[in-house]
């Protein structure tokens, strides 16, 4: 969030005051500069020996973004991928950027880093500049001057496909990439304990065993710090010598911990997002669209659907490694870690160790998995806190609880949705839509905000509570309106935030409005649709899975087929498809297609497109089957990946990704699908069992219930 956006949005003097004053209470705000042509020459330098060297200014956590941008700056260089090395920078490499998140990152940084490379090779074409490339001042090119995208454009997919493996091999060769595998002289391992409850809770360490903590030989200190807090969880810290004696250490320590404040259990959550009881206080507190519903009227559709929470679940738990120094020529602290915003963690911890940002150096490493989890600064302030403590290096790795407990969620959310149709004489449409819901808080993340600041930005709307809600369809009323209550777990970024739970709902409300006119879905959304990108991933999705061919049922299967579609962020494009066969015996549901058109302007590196799609398409069958964090005892009550029900891979079905080709500006792909697959996936299941399934995720007792009924 930027300051600015927030001062606009509440328009309140009394906050200007409060950040103007630079008040100790207001946390770090996140800043997001847009880059330009001058920010990237800094990216892009030429070796001595005559090759290049691309300090990658995003996050690399799987999406291929490195070998995106390499591919490009090598078109723009006229040089081999090859020639082309990728190095991940610390904050002291490259100029302040915005953190890897909304799927931006080929749309903010592909045309400066083109316009970068095409001022570096003139120059080097004119003898100007041999080694290095940071004194250049890059031209503001026009995509249309620039060889890359000329390239791109003109270059078959295939062609743009084969593009240099990055930093696959060293992946595969287990090379050190990932914060986990720093490894330093001395090094110890650090872990901070805190009180098994939610950090929205009052919490802080009371009587323990240091005696029996530090008779362990392996124990070097038990560290008490201010330094130690996450929102209202005071922590405690212990340093080992290796990592195995830290689960021996925490035993021996028996901390008894002290806890203010109510407790909570899962009902506690559902009652403060019911939408009913929200709706029956009367209007919502923010509407993005507001047109007038009528008085009275009598409603085609009426739908209550509820999302549950749901974890990041990353493959690698968030790991950090702190040393310092005093040497004069080095900086006093540096930080390896696995983060989606450099910048921001340096400035968490200038900030709490009153350092200038001169005097810090985040090194960036390679993310095991972020989807916006990893935009706080967590570990990385314990690792600093406990080496400072100890005077020598130490990594905290986070445990899977860890992760799960104190890791923030994808918001629950409760929606009711509202359609009238009017029935013509071939084929009828929405008249109005009207679409109300309640979840927690995303952008304005409770983790990283406190309850005063957070009612004052609410002022403004979370954004990213709403996102997906706007109907892509052309309906004359319409009304959308929502409300962000903080829960005791606290929420955040999650990939596509709103939009993936928000256009499950949409569709899902959509695809009865074809049905209660008797319409085709697939023409439904078409006689709807008034945007050209739209209706073309429909009618290219349809023809690559056959609609017509419905897959038929037997005595002992139901099979179904459903579509879904929409647009995110106002830019990129998908449409999908779905079958699903359900066991009539057991309930048991099995996607058994999955087809997606995707349509995010010029592809760069189509692999890498094709591969994020079936992640968002995976990601989008855990949400409607598999998916619901639980919480228990004030607390999110899983511990490990037995306790969270993920996609396993015999639940993926094939999956078929087509990639519209475009001339159009790039525009982010990451989490496009999102908007797509579940709803196909949810329509597909009704159109198999001839019941809407209204809470997620749905588990085959659910459906058996559904088919006695």
């Amino acid at each position: 969030m930027k300051r600015r956006h927030l001062l606009a949005g509440t328009g309140l003097a009394a906050i200007t005051v409060v950040f103007g004053a630079g008040c100790s209470l207001v946390p770090v705000i996140p800043k997001r500069p847009t880059p330009g042509a001058e920010d990237a020459q800094g990216w892009i330098r030429h070796d001595a020996d005559g090759r290049y060297s691309l300090w990658v200014p995003c996050a690399e956590m799987g999406q291929q973004i490195s070998t995106a941008l390499q591919a490009l700056a090598a078109a723009e260089l006229g040089v081999p991928p090859q020639a082309v090395q990728l190095r991940l920078p610390a904050t002291g490499d490259i100029a302040r950027v915005r953190a890897t998140v909304g799927s931006a990152s080929v749309q903010d940084f592909a045309l400066p880093l083109a316009q970068a490379c095409a001022t570096l090779r003139t120059a080097l074409a004119s003898g100007v500049a041999a080694a290095g490339s940071t004194t250049l001042h890059a031209q503001p090119l026009p995509a249309s001057a620039l060889r890359s995208f000329q390239a791109l454009a003109k270059a078959e997919a295939p062609a743009r496909s084969a593009a240099p493996a990055g930093q696959l091999h060293a992946i595969v060769t287990g090379q050190p990439l990932f914060a986990g595998d720093t490894r330093l002289p001395g090094m110890l391992y650090g872990r901070v304990l805190r009180a098994p409850v939610s950090a929205e809770l009052d919490s802080r360490p009371g009587a323990m065993d240091e005696a029996a903590a530090r008779a362990d030989p392996a124990c070097i200190a038990v560290v008490r710090s201010p330094l130690l807090v996450q929102m209202n969880s005071l922590g405690v810290g212990i340093v080992a010598r290796s990592p195995g004696a830290l689960e021996r250490i925490e035993t021996a320590l028996a901390v008894q911990w002290q806890v203010d404040g109510d407790g909570f259990e899962a009902g506690d959550i559902a009652a403060r997002i019911d939408i009913d009881r929200h709706l029956a206080r009367g209007a919502l507190r923010h509407r993005p669209r507001s047109d007038a519903m009528p008085e009275n009227g009598t409603w085609s559709v009426d739908l209550r659907m509820d999302i549950p929470l749901a974890a990041h679940a990353p493959i690698e738990p968030r790991s950090a490694t702190a040393v310092w120094s005093r040497e004069p020529q080095q900086p006093a602290l540096r930080v390896w870690a696995g983060t989606q915003d450099l910048f921001y963690v340096r400035d968490v911890l200038a900030r709490n160790f009153s350092l200038g940002a001169e005097q810090i150096e985040v090194q960036a490493c390679r993310v095991g998995g972020g989807f916006g989890g990893r935009t706080l600064c967590t570990v990385e302030l314990e690792a600093a806190v406990l080496a400072q403590a100890v005077g020598a290096p130490v990594k905290v790795h986070w445990s899977r609880a860890q992760e799960f407990a104190q890791g923030f969620q994808r918001p629950p959310s409760s929606h009711r949705v509202r359609a009238s149709v009017h029935q013509g004489r071939e084929q009828g449409r929405v008249t109005h839509w009207w679409h109300a819901f309640a979840s927690s808080h995303i952008l304005f993340t409770p983790a990283a905000m406190p309850p005063w600041m957070q009612s004052l930005a609410d002022f403004a709307g979370d954004s990213g509570v709403a996102r997906g809600s706007q109907l892509a369809y052309a309906v004359p009323q319409q009304r959308t309106e929502f409300t962000a209550q903080r829960l005791p777990v606290h929420t955040g970024p999650w990939r596509g935030l709103g939009a993936g739970p928000n256009a499950l709902v949409v569709e899902s409300a959509m695809d009865e409005c074809a049905r209660h006119a008797g319409a085709d879905p697939l023409a439904w959304r078409l006689a709807h649709t008034s945007d050209a990108r739209l209706a073309a991933a429909f009618e290219r999705v349809a023809r690559e899975a056959h609609w017509k061919s419905r897959p038929a049922s037997d005595a002992t299967t139901l099979r179904g087929r459903g579509i879904a579609g929409g647009i995110y962020k106002g830019v990129s494009y998908a449409a999908a498809v779905a079958d699903v066969a359900v066991d009539r015996a057991t309930g048991q549901v099995r996607v058994t297609a999955l087809w997606c058109a995707h349509d995010c302007g010029l592809v760069l590196q189509p692999d890498g497109v094709r591969a994020q799609t079936e992640g968002n398409l995976v990601w989008c069958l855990g949400m409607v089957l598999h998916e619901e964090l639980p919480v228990a005892a004030s607390r999110v009550a899983a511990t490990t990946f037995a306790d969270y029900p993920l996609v396993r891979m015999g639940d993926v079905p094939p999956l078929h990704v087509h990639l519209i080709d475009s001339n159009a500006p790039p525009t982010g792909a990451g989490e496009t699908a999102m908007v797509a697959g579940a709803g196909a996936i949810a329509n597909a299941l009704r159109d198999a069992t001839g019941h809407r399934f209204t809470r997620f995720p749905v588990r085959s007792g659910d459906v058996l219930q559904a088919l006695k009924g």
